[in-house]
């Protein structure tokens, strides 16, 4: 008897880079349903995978990043977070990239770079992809604890962000008025919990 997941599957027979740039890869395919229909155009993209990081420092304060992010068109407060950095440069590519470092180490980099902090107790929660019905990127979430501050900001030179340090019931707070927008951010929060 075969997979019963097979049944579902979808088969790409076409696909069109509409824009495939060092910085995503944006697709437009044609794709054979399991009842042997075709649909198209269905729109994909590729983004690399990312870190988001629940840091705490010795005062069980949690490090909060206020940025402004281009999608929404607003500044928000959220975790530490960044793109694990690739051997080829690129800003995209799946779980089977060519991740130049590993997730974790990605996200001590990025806690680093973003806020000035560093740990020794790191927890990882869980990995899954950023938006599975559009996109191939995952998210690797951790849990930082007892962060203590070695340096400044080191930052891209297209973050401008500013460091901030908040109570759980004050992330709880924001997510119960929709002040925390970002998903996957509340994913690690939730998950940060259970440990």
């Amino acid at each position: 008897m075969g997979n019963k997941n097979d049944e579902l599957a979808w088969e790409e027979i076409s696909t069109e880079h509409i824009v495939q740039d060092e910085w995503i890869d944006f697709r437009r395919s044609a794709f054979r349903f399991p009842d042997g229909s075709i649909y198209e155009p269905y729109y994909t993209y590729s983004r690399r995978n990312y870190v988001v990081i629940v840091a705490s420092d010795t005062d069980g304060k949690y490090l909060m990043v206020r940025q402004f992010r281009q999608g929404i068109r607003k500044v928000t407060i959220e975790f530490p977070a960044g793109g694990i950095e690739r051997k080829d440069g690129k800003q995209y590519g799946g779980e089977d990239d060519l991740s130049g470092e590993d997730a974790l180490a990605a996200a001590k980099r990025e806690l680093l770079e973003e806020t000035g902090y560093e740990s020794d107790e790191w927890t990882h929660l869980l990995t899954l992809p950023s938006n599975a019905t559009i996109a191939d990127n995952y998210a690797h979430l951790y849990l930082a604890r007892n962060c203590r501050k070695v340096s400044e900001q080191s930052l891209d030179a297209m973050e401008f962000l500013n460091v901030e340090k908040m109570t759980g019931e004050e992330i709880e707070s924001l997510i119960e008025k929709g002040e925390f927008p970002q998903a996957m951010h509340i994913t690690a929060w939730l998950m940060a919990l259970r440990k």
